[in-house]
């Protein structure tokens, strides 16, 4: 194979050039997945480790380069273990561009019926604009998460299961002050309310805005590893604001949750 050009001696055909460039977007791609994590830091300091001992073996030591690559041998596996909400992240990232994913180009070519049926999904985004535009104007504090499958994690110690149908005054009803079931968030899944008075891992990002309480902080933590959406309804301001991939997004309009809704519950981009 004929090389491309040569540099300090090394030469370069071009699947050396797709293999930096492949490189160079999967670093990018994890950057901005650790970015504003505490995971990022474990990230640095792992690259500087890989850094350390390419270094070392450029310059022929060999007692460190052993040291170095015993660490990193071990490392493997510890990689796995700490990062394994960011890989599980990443690899949801990857299947939602899938060209099988629901919201694929083949995907919707080849099986159309399969995603035409919307009136129940409209009726489900109606009773929960309807709900949450209420709760806003009486502020009262509400936190309802679209899931995308029955299998979201939550502690079912403290929930209370319901299995109910999606209805504005029922979601107002939960969340009333007086109600037993207005703290934590509710589960919706499908056209069904699943559980109520659920408890949410928090996020720990210290990026977020130290103004927010742990409605929001809950919120992102459950939108940070799983492909979730949820709507927080401010009992302070009486905002709306939503999550989703660990992003908070605030004070937005009814309009544009109704839009953020379509695209998780209809079109299949969440």
């Amino acid at each position: 194979m004929e090389s491309l050009f040569s540099f300090y001696g090394y030469r370069f055909h071009w699947l050396n050039i797709l293999d930096l460039v492949i490189v160079i977007f999967l670093v990018i791609q994890l950057y901005r997945l650790l970015k504003g994590s505490l995971a990022f830091n474990i990230f640095v300091g792992l690259l500087m480790i890989y850094l350390a001992y390419f270094i070392v073996q450029q310059l022929h030591m060999p007692i460190l380069s052993t040291l170095l690559q015993s660490f990193i041998n071990v490392g493997l596996i510890a990689i796995i273990i700490i990062f394994q909400p960011e890989i599980r992240k990443f690899l949801l990232v990857l299947g939602k561009k899938a060209p099988l994913s629901k919201d694929s180009f083949f995907t919707k070519l080849f099986l159309p019926d399969k995603f035409k049926s919307y009136k129940e999904e409209e009726n489900i985004i109606n009773e929960v604009i309807t709900a949450v535009a209420r709760m806003a104007s009486s502020r009262t504090g509400a936190l309802i998460v679209i899931a995308n499958t029955y299998r979201v994690k939550f502690d079912t110690a403290s929930s209370i299961a319901l299995d109910s149908n999606i209805n504005a005054k029922l979601l107002e009803s939960i969340f009333c002050k007086g109600s037993p079931l207005h703290d934590g968030a509710l589960i919706i899944v499908g056209n069904k309310i699943l559980a109520a008075k659920v408890i949410l891992p928090v996020s720990e990002n210290p990026n977020l805005p130290t103004r927010i309480g742990l409605r929001h902080r809950s919120a992102v933590g459950i939108t940070e590893h799983s492909d979730n959406l949820a709507i927080i309804v401010s009992e302070e301001r009486g905002t709306i604001s939503y999550a989703q991939d660990g992003n908070l997004v605030q004070e937005i309009s009814l309009e544009e949750l109704k839009v953020k809704m379509y695209e998780v519950m209809v079109d299949g981009y969440a």
